[in-house]
């Protein structure tokens, strides 16, 4: 018999800290407490070496229910289409002009904080409508 595992969802980025104050807003995610024997988290960094300050930095669920994201900073730049994307859901239940409404307002909170709207797929026989966007970096997720 399998059990059920806790995972975290890891983003490679360019400025990890950014990216997860981005995400702590779009969720409603908090900051971790900083390790024990520091104040903060800029404590901390700066006790890092100075290749690896700024590196990486994550935040949680308040709640403990969702997975843990976590940020890293790599070399590269991000040039292709995410293979795996966050859908947030904002609109379930919603149909028809009350859920685009939903997405559409949301979406500009998002976009005020960073974030581009890139298309509105409109609902067909099949699916619902969703709102396709970036975060700061330029990684796509959906309002859906």
């Amino acid at each position: 018999m399998s059990s059920i595992k806790k995972f975290q969802v890891t983003f490679d980025c360019a400025r990890p800290e950014r990216v997860a104050r981005f995400w702590c807003e779009v969720l409603g995610y908090v900051v971790p407490p900083a390790p024990e024997g520091f104040a903060d988290w800029d404590d901390f960094d700066r006790a890092l070496p100075p290749e690896r300050q700024g590196s990486a930095f994550a935040c949680v669920d308040p709640t403990g229910v969702g997975p843990r994201l976590f940020f890293q900073r790599v070399p590269e730049g991000k040039t292709v289409k995410n293979r795996l994307h966050i859908d947030v859901r904002v609109g379930t239940g919603l149909v028809g002009e009350e859920r685009v409404a939903a997405l559409e307002a949301e979406c500009a909170r998002l976009v005020a904080l960073g974030a581009v709207r890139v298309r509105l797929l409109t609902a067909d026989e099949e699916n619902e409508s969703c709102l396709v966007m970036q975060d700061v970096e330029g990684n796509e997720f959906c309002l859906d």
